[in-house]
């Protein structure tokens, strides 16, 4: 006959219950977080556009000044871009935004150069001051940057003309939105100068 299996003492008893119940709770705070994460995908509006389901400061991005540049195969229209870049405290450049317009074409062409990690179905929201937000999507990425670009509005153009920041919304990886200010007081101007450079190619027949 097999002895009768021994009897507990109440403290290791409890203490076999509290370890229970620690491991119920751990449970439970892994799968409210795995819930929580999952909660994490981006909403929409009702006009179709990324709802970021918050904020978060942007890294301090120094800006340069506006500059023209040109270019002219031969035989072909003038090319110019208007351009500004935006570098980090490393002197990597993080944001550049060029306005691009073909001679004897009234069409120009908005195109911005971000950084890479970042949501991109929400697109590039350009606001100009107090103004309405333009959506520019994104159409292509590289390794180390990505370009948000679009046919420039008119009126977008006449904005940045007389406005004095150009305010680019983002959304990251965790669908929070970043923004950062470019500035615009020395746009016009520099748009519509001499350009500051001209690359010319003569092509022989």
């Amino acid at each position: 006959m097999k002895d009768p299996p021994p009897i507990l003492p109440p403290s290791i008893i409890s203490m076999a219950l509290a370890s229970s119940l620690f491991l119920l709770v751990l449970l439970g705070v892994a799968l409210g977080g795995e819930k929580a994460a999952g909660s994490g995908a981006a909403a929409t509006t009702s006009d179709g556009t990324i709802a970021p389901r918050g904020q978060r400061m942007a890294r301090d991005i120094k800006y340069g000044d506006w500059r023209k540049v040109c270019f002219k195969p031969g035989g072909a229209s003038m090319i110019c871009r208007t351009s500004i870049s935006g570098t980090w405290d490393t002197g990597q450049v993080v944001v550049r935004a060029d306005l691009i317009e073909r001679e004897g074409e009234r069409a120009a062409r908005l195109q911005l150069f971000l950084p890479v990690g970042l949501y991109l179905p929400a697109g590039v929201k350009v606001t100009i001051d107090q103004g309405s937000a333009h959506q520019i999507p994104y159409v292509w990425c590289l390794t180390n940057t990505c370009i948000a670009a679009e046919v420039a509005d008119p009126k977008l153009i006449q904005d940045m003309e007389a406005g004095q920041t150009l305010v680019l919304e983002v959304v990251d990886s965790n669908v929070l939105a970043v923004t950062t200010t470019l500035p615009l007081a020395q746009f016009a101007t520099v748009r519509k100068s001499a350009p500051a450079q001209l690359f010319e190619q003569d092509i022989d027949e």
